[in-house]
């Protein structure tokens, strides 16, 4: 009985899985993962990193921490959750830094619409206003506006340095910024200032409202770490001791171990989740 509802679990698995691990388009999902990963590596800041070059680091972090965890404890099912840890490690590194750059850019966008405004009230035309803030912007953005501007100055095509830049900037209120000048470029018309002081405006309130409100549910952030961190503290306090690292070498132990892990999990999404704030999707890029 035992091994029909092992067989019987395995089978619902497979198909709740079935459409992430053999998709209809899996060439066309390989590319959408890849260029998703490109795009969080450009927004943690490690522009120049491939994404071969990730994985294959993330994966030699699996199986040091692994291996690690297993000469130390020699607990089979510990050192498979140090070798997933470990393997998601540097993915999580890298959100962490693209969260932060991104509240850290979140106050930086209006002082870039003010150079813009700026820039365009003193007669100059709009490639030269985007350029002109590789000089006179924000020192976050500066590189990849001089990027914009030497490419610029190559092509001559504003349209496409302007999708260059947005690759580079990898943000999504960049991308809303950039647009209204594409559409101005494109279409022209006289109220570009207004309509960049009013979004300078809305950005600086939003801004306002979301330092407010994250400061505000820190705790259920802090609080969802350290739920999760306290039972593995524990776990290995108590697999340093031999005769508890041979009851969690047993199957039983390795069930405990794996209905730890995947609470754990669960209990940290749901956690974050409560206390997440709506990002701004990229619908532009």
């Amino acid at each position: 009985m035992t091994l029909v509802l092992g067989c019987v679990l395995g089978s619902g698995l497979v198909l709740v899985l079935a459409p992430f691990l053999w998709p209809a388009n899996s060439a066309a999902r390989r590319a959408g993962v890849g260029e998703r990963m490109r795009v969080r590596l450009v927004q943690g800041g490690l522009r120049s990193v491939p994404v071969p070059a990730f994985l294959a680091l993330s994966a030699i972090v699996g199986v040091a921490s692994a291996a690690l965890v297993h000469g130390i404890f020699a607990v089979l099912a510990l050192s498979a959750v140090a070798g997933l840890t470990g393997l998601l490690l540097p993915w999580l590194i890298v959100s962490w830094r693209a969260a932060a750059r991104r509240r850290a850019n979140r106050t930086v966008w209006p002082d870039v619409v003010d150079h813009l405004v700026s820039a365009l009230r003193s007669g100059l035309a709009l490639p030269d206003s985007v350029s002109s803030l590789a000089q006179a912007g924000p020192a976050a953005t500066r590189t990849a506006f001089a990027q914009f501007e030497r490419e610029y100055r190559a092509t001559g095509n504003f349209s496409y340095c302007v999708d260059e830049l947005k690759r580079s900037l990898a943000d999504p209120i960049a991308d809303r910024i950039l647009e209204t000048l594409r559409m101005a470029r494109e279409v022209g018309g006289s109220d570009l200032t207004v309509v960049l002081r009013s979004l300078a405006a809305w950005l600086r309130q939003d801004a306002a409202v979301r330092l407010e409100v994250e400061a505000r549910q820190s705790w259920v952030v802090n609080a969802a770490r350290l739920g999760v961190a306290a039972p593995w503290i524990i776990l290995v306090l108590l697999a340093s001791r031999p005769e508890a690292a041979i009851a969690y070498n047993s199957p039983a132990g390795v069930v405990v171990i794996a209905s730890g892990l995947a609470l754990s999990v669960i209990a940290y999404r749901i956690m974050i989740a409560l206390g997440r704030l709506p990002e701004e999707r990229r619908w532009f890029s």
